[in-house]
């Protein structure tokens, strides 16, 4: 008696199941309008976080040449 064969297919990731859903559901420009979107979110994230280091930074050496 033999064994089966064995098979290894990877399990597709969330990220992947997602992405197949999208293109099921919407047409190439409708993802990329999302991506294009999402892409923006996380710019401006980025840029309010750089600002937030910046007043930081201004803030201490304001304190700093008080005390000087």
């Amino acid at each position: 008696m033999q064994a089966a064969p064995v098979r290894a297919t990877a399990i597709p990731s969330f990220t992947d199941a997602l992405r197949a859903v999208e293109s099921l559901l919407l047409s190439s420009g409708q993802r990329t309008a999302r991506r294009n979107a999402w892409t923006s979110v996380l710019e401006d994230r980025r840029r309010a976080k750089d600002r937030f280091e910046a007043e930081r930074v201004l803030e201490e050496a304001v304190v700093a040449s008080r005390m000087s």
